[in-house]
């Protein structure tokens, strides 16, 4: 049974009670769950009054009190959930839950003046009873637990109407969505001129600062703007809507340039961050941008990612390595080759790449889930071949056969070690290793003469090792199976490459090669069925 107004208003002034006399963080945080689950309610039992008065007492509370980081977070989402509920509710005609910012700018008060000395931002922040930094961090968690809030449908609201959602995600979009997202930028420029400046690199609250900043940015960039609700699959597929309002944001170079700078300044736990955020300001929608526009925001980003491939210290973090992974497949999915190709730098870029990409793969247990996005990158790029009319060169003929050797000869390689350390096979995952083969059969057939004698040349090699291990006297078995895994993993390439054939651009040459590989593996079969028949069964 719902609760009645009065059971609802002694509910809510029994919690904010507790909230207020409790000396125990467990208690606070008891009170703050169950004020949200309160006013989660549908119908909710609280006047539009009611909940107004909870969510100032919320920000008096936070702006008053010492407390731990998870009693922050509950209070934080209370006030988030408060807000996003009653977004449409209005009283003598003013929509008075949406007035979020100007409240959290009490949390975020900042001065910022040009210093003559050295020409950079230095930035002062006025308190009230907290120290600087800290009152500064609980706003900026306000502001992105609300971006956060508004954007998804929460168990709580599975009965709720999905168009009411989304009118509320629509019009926080239009009203307040690039106002939060300026106040990030601006925070984190000041915030990168601090960090710079700071002696102390153990300082956690400025650490904290720069953490919530990044996120609060990353919420910006990752909202859904137009309702796709992409899922986590079709991450390498997805292109940010920006809405035209933006786009002066994304004109100033300084945008861009501010994340790459963060990602060089801070250490990797925040750097990681800073390329999250990049991934999504490269997958912001081609239509922003005109012809020329464009050309000159991907050249930014490509003069980006080269910095970074020469100056490859912080890719040794398995975090930032994903997530520049990920940026690297995105400029791709979100640009033609004929773009690429076009760009001031692109043969030393794509060589760097290259490069990247062969010791990635020989260094195939680390971060093997990244390895996805690096071959996706090449996968396309091959597939665009046919369609480039552009003169300048995209050398893909002269990379692309050490991708293929590099990925081929680095899993034969890594069977021994699989094999005496007794680590996870990776066919235990047949999934990945299928959807890395289907990226590998078109990438394979770019130069197919070469990867073809490559693989002609190792089955060969390792059919004729197999053959004698099963004729010699003692047979040790670990070397059996390490031969057997490694023949394992040829026949799946070959298929892979046979699978990769293009009917419409086939030769006879390749068909050719397509039937030695194919030859092979019928051999292969010829010898392991005789040696079925000399096994007995137990």
């Amino acid at each position: 049974m719902p609760a009645t107004p009065r059971e609802g208003r002694c509910k809510s002034l029994s919690n904010g009670h507790v909230l207020t006399l409790g000396q125990s963080a467990y208690a606070q945080l008891l009170a703050a769950t169950t004020l949200t689950k309160l006013v989660s309610r549908s119908p909710c039992s609280l006047s539009i009054q009611q909940r107004l008065d909870i969510r100032n007492y919320v920000l008096n509370y936070l702006a008053s009190k010492k407390l731990p980081p998870f009693v922050v977070q509950a209070l934080v989402l209370l006030y988030a959930r408060i807000t996003k509920l009653g977004w449409f509710e209005s009283e003598k005609d003013d929509y008075v839950f949406r007035n979020i910012i100007p409240q959290i700018k009490s949390f975020i008060q900042i001065e910022v003046s040009l210093s003559p000395k050295n020409n950079c931002y230095m930035t002062y922040i006025a308190v009230k009873q907290q120290g600087p930094v800290e009152y500064c961090v609980i706003g900026v968690q306000l502001l992105s637990q609300i971006t956060c809030e508004i954007n998804q449908t929460t168990g709580s609201e599975a009965s709720r109407s999905i168009t009411k959602q989304r009118k509320i995600a629509n019009s926080f979009r239009d009203s307040h969505l690039f106002e939060i997202f300026n106040i990030s930028h601006d925070l984190l420029k000041i915030a990168l001129q601090a960090w710079k400046r700071r002696s102390n690199y153990n300082d956690e609250t400025q650490t904290s600062l720069v953490n919530n900043l990044l996120r609060l940015s990353l919420n910006c960039l990752s909202f859904d703007f137009i309702g796709t609700s992409p899922d986590e699959s079709s991450d390498d597929l997805s292109t940010v809507q920006i809405p035209t309002s933006w786009r002066p944001a994304f004109m100033d170079e300084n945008t861009l340039q501010l994340f790459f700078d963060l990602y060089h300044s801070l250490p990797p736990s925040l750097a990681s961050l800073a390329l999250s955020c990049l991934v999504q300001i490269a997958s912001v929608r081609r239509s922003l941008f005109s012809n020329t526009e464009r050309a000159k925001f991907l050249l930014q980003l490509v003069t980006g990612v080269k910095f970074i491939l020469d100056h490859p210290q912080g890719l040794s973090d398995p975090s930032c390595y994903h997530e520049f992974c990920r940026l690297l497949a995105r400029l791709k999915s979100n640009y033609q080759l004929s773009e690429l190709v076009k760009v001031e730098g692109y043969p030393q870029t794509i060589e760097l790449i290259t490069n990247f990409t062969v010791t990635s793969l020989q260094m195939w247990s680390f971060a093997p889930n990244s390895i996805h996005y690096l071959l996706s990158l090449w996968q396309r790029m091959v597939a665009s071949v046919p369609y480039v009319k552009s003169s300048e060169p995209h050398l893909l003929e002269r990379f692309t056969p050490k991708i293929t050797e590099a990925y081929i000869t680095s899993r034969l390689e890594s069977v021994s070690v699989v094999v005496r350390d007794g680590l996870e096979d990776p066919f235990d995952d047949i999934g990945m290793v299928q959807q890395q083969l289907d990226q590998l059969s078109t990438i394979a057939r770019c130069e197919y003469e070469v990867t073809c004698k490559l693989i002609v040349n190792l089955f060969d090699q390792t059919a004729q090792a197999y053959q004698e291990l099963l004729t010699s006297q003692v047979v040790p078995k670990r070397e059996i199976d390490i031969q057997e895994g490694m023949l394992t993993w040829l026949v799946y390439i070959i298929g892979a490459a046979i699978g990769g054939r293009v009917f419409l651009n086939s030769t006879d040459e390749h068909d050719a090669m397509d039937g030695e590989l194919a030859c092979r593996v019928l051999q292969l079969m010829n010898l392991t069925d005789s040696r079925l028949s000399n096994v007995s069964c137990c």
